[in-house]
């Protein structure tokens, strides 16, 4: 079987409702199939104004709003309309992209037909009740998604320490690495721009923390507030650059009082915001790779972040940044000081950061996705005999 003789259709909770990292990806993946041959139908809840424009047709599914973050839409199935839909579209492989009842009643539509099924790991949803006092659901939530995920033919994650996560929750057996690319024709040194940081009230002698993101409580924004309040004390000279929106702005505000908000940024001048960072904090633990330490690295900036699935696969500890105990502002705060201290040692850490990300480039790592598509399609068609 060849490239152009896939046929995906591809679930996804969110692909274009908000500009994320799992977004950014999918609507890449897809535009790579496409331009190889392949015949792509993507489902997803939609909204009228979506910030970017989709790739691939898009199929709306039924959805409701999240309460308190309407930005989301939670898919509710599949109904009669969409049925017919895939029916017609008839696809050999089903690509589910998030674990929700849309992808779980897809999936067994394709498991009913002996339609191969991927999916794709792109957030540790069993983080999050952790940062809204629900700890205490994360087994619940980790024994849902493997009831899922075992059913499934093989699952695609973005880094190698995601990978060893889901095999020790006994996920799956077949779990194969999707990694993601970088844009470095956007995302570069050369995008920095003093003047611009000048704008924002950062002297070009200053020392600019960095956070880049959605603000929502999930990427860590408390442990973030509460570094930034240890370098206070200890008098360390320093400014906050925040690269982002998002629900929590007014309460993370309120944390780092004297920070710069540059806002929701995209294309060269998020390139260019990245680039004016002279340091990146990222202390998130439920990205699965952490796109925006990647970003990070491409435009020179050294990374200190969480030791967790996402960054530990990208940072290498003392080369290109630090990896610190998820929750030790302590630690955090002495590399931060190390950092702001030492601009030699800035510099170097963020060129060795800059030299690993030029690895990174979004054909190479689509084809392993369609790859695993063909694999999955000869093992079942040898399994029922076809």
């Amino acid at each position: 079987m060849e490239m152009t003789d896939l046929r995906v259709a591809l679930f996804s909770g969110n692909y274009a409702m908000t500009v994320d990292g799992a977004n950014k990806a999918l609507n890449r993946l897809v535009e790579y199939l496409l331009r190889q041959g392949a015949a792509v139908r993507v489902y997803s809840p939609t909204i009228a104004e979506p910030p970017f424009t989709p790739q691939g047709d898009l199929v709306s599914l039924p959805s409701f709003a999240i309460p308190g973050r309407n930005e989301y839409r939670v898919p509710m199935g599949i109904n009669t309309s969409i049925r017919r839909d895939l029916e017609g579209f008839a696809p050999n492989v089903l690509h589910i992209a998030s674990p929700d009842f849309s992808a779980r009643e897809a999936a067994k539509w394709a498991r009913d037909r002996s339609i191969p099924v991927v999916a794709s790991v792109h957030t540790r949803f069993e983080t999050y009740p952790q940062y809204y006092r629900m700890g205490f659901l994360e087994p619940v939530i980790e024994a849902w998604l493997r009831k899922l995920y075992r059913r499934c033919d093989a699952l695609l994650t973005p880094s190698p320490s995601m990978i060893d996560t889901l095999r020790s929750q006994d996920m799956n057996d077949d779990i194969g690495l999707w990694s993601r690319g970088v844009e470095h024709a956007i995302f570069n040194s050369e995008r920095r721009d003093l003047a611009w940081r000048r704008k924002l009230g950062i002297a070009d002698d200053e020392v600019a923390i960095g956070f880049l993101g959605r603000l929502v409580l999930e990427k860590g924004l408390d442990i973030f507030g509460d570094t930034i309040l240890e370098l206070k004390k200890r008098s360390i000279a320093h400014k906050v650059l925040i690269v982002g929106d998002g629900p929590a702005r007014k309460s993370f505000a309120e944390r780092v009082p004297d920070a710069c908000f540059a806002g929701f940024q995209t294309g060269t001048d998020l390139g260019r915001a990245v680039a004016c960072m002279d340091v990146l904090l990222n202390p998130s633990v439920t990205e699965t790779f952490g796109n925006v330490t990647l970003e990070a690295m491409a435009c020179g900036v050294p990374v200190v972040a969480a030791d967790a699935t996402g960054a530990a696969s990208l940072v290498d500890n003392g080369v290109t940044g630090y990896l610190v105990a998820p929750r030790d502002v302590s630690a955090y705060a002495d590399k931060l000081q190390g950092y702001a201290a030492d601009p030699t040692l800035r510099k170097a850490h963020g060129a060795a950061g800059e030299k690993k990300a030029e690895a990174f480039e979004w054909d190479t790592i689509n084809q392993a996705v369609a790859d695993t598509y063909l694999r999955v399609l000869a093992h079942k068609g040898k399994s029922t005999g076809n």
